[in-house]
């Protein structure tokens, strides 16, 4: 027996506010029965995996003991760095190396750690 991942939640000030800057990293929409103000708010990511994010009355303290890495399709991981910083994302780790190896940490604009990496191109994958 195994399981599956069903949902990656997240925890937000802002639920919807959060699931949008989400929504436009992944390239995916906020679920249509979600509005402005509710306090659950899904983003299908396809195959039953879904982002979620659920409304608390606290903002984050501490670091993320768990957190998403993410890989770049059809651009580079700084040109895709460059293009989530345009979304509202900041650099809070850099780990970047001269020869092209190496991630960047970014917050979400509720401060939430993630990483990107190399695309599969950039790692000779492709």
């Amino acid at each position: 027996m195994v399981s599956s991942i069903h949902n990656v939640s997240v925890d937000a000030l802002d639920a919807y506010g959060l699931a949008e800057f989400w929504s436009k990293v992944y390239g995916k929409p906020v679920d249509d029965a979600d509005k402005p103000g509710d306090p659950e708010v899904a983003i299908s990511l396809g195959g039953g995996v879904n982002m979620f994010f659920q409304q608390v009355p606290e903002s984050k303290s501490i670091k993320n003991r768990m957190h998403i890495c993410l890989r770049p399709d059809g651009s580079t991981r700084d040109e895709e760095v460059d293009r989530l910083l345009e979304l509202g994302a900041t650099i809070f780790e850099d780990h970047r190396n001269p020869d092209g190896t190496g991630w960047a940490v970014l917050h979400d604009p509720e401060g939430n750690e993630f990483c990107v990496e190399r695309s599969a191109a950039e790692r000779g994958e492709v």
